[in-house]
């Protein structure tokens, strides 16, 4: 973490993260999270900021790389296991949506050592970018003041952010989404009618039930 110890850097995300209502743990099984409110309309800006961040590889890598596509950006940490278990569908999405015009890109909010080596023993198909107290700013940028894991932002090509999907993304609740923003790009809605229509989906699905990814 710039300008920070070790001990001190794990201290800041772990404070970030039980603001939050999670727990942090890196030895001792965690409870299970739960999500916190999402942020007010007011508080998430209208087009998705600017952040440069590492990757894997220590390549500083800016979201201004992905411009002119459909972005699912999605914050996790290895310790979150909401995070970890919304990997295969995020791999799934990108090779069904890829050639649609779509990308996932995933920000890390975690040690460095961490996230490489759980990349190392789980695959991830998409671009992940690492970051700690920067992650954190990325976070906040999207409007995210309380910091709770996951959480995904889902822009047009334009940048525009169309909504921010707050706690574990399940496939009904991604693809209502993806159809919304195919529909915006296509002409078929404009931003108000898709938000309205993604509001309308996600009260259907939550008053169903979750369904498995």
């Amino acid at each position: 973490m710039r300008g920070l110890s070790r001990p001190a850097g794990l201290a800041a995300i772990a404070l970030a993260a039980l603001a939050a209502g999670y727990y942090f743990g890196r030895d001792l099984p965690a409870p299970e999270p739960t999500a916190p409110p999402a942020p007010a309309a007011s508080q998430v800006p209208e087009v998705r900021p600017v952040f440069t961040l590492a990757d894997a590889e220590g390549r500083p890598r800016s979201i201004t790389e992905w411009d002119g596509k459909a972005l699912m950006i999605n914050f996790w940490a290895t310790w979150c296991p909401p995070c970890r278990r919304e990997i295969p569908l995020l791999n799934a999405l990108r090779a069904e949506y890829l050639p649609r015009g779509f990308e996932v890109v995933g920000v890390a909010v975690d040690f460095r050592d961490d996230v490489v080596a759980y990349m190392n023993g789980t695959p991830i198909d998409y671009p992940v970018l690492i970051g700690e107290q920067d992650g954190l700013d990325a976070a906040r940028a999207f409007g995210m003041e309380t910091i709770g894991f996951p959480f995904t932002i889902f822009t047009d090509a334009g940048g525009r952010i169309v909504t921010v999907h707050v706690g574990e993304l399940h496939r009904p609740e991604a693809e209502l989404i993806l159809s919304a923003v195919e529909d915006l790009q296509a002409g078929r809605a404009d931003m108000e009618t898709a938000r309205a229509r993604i509001r309308s989906g996600m009260a259907s699905i939550d008053a169903a039930g979750k369904k498995p990814n």
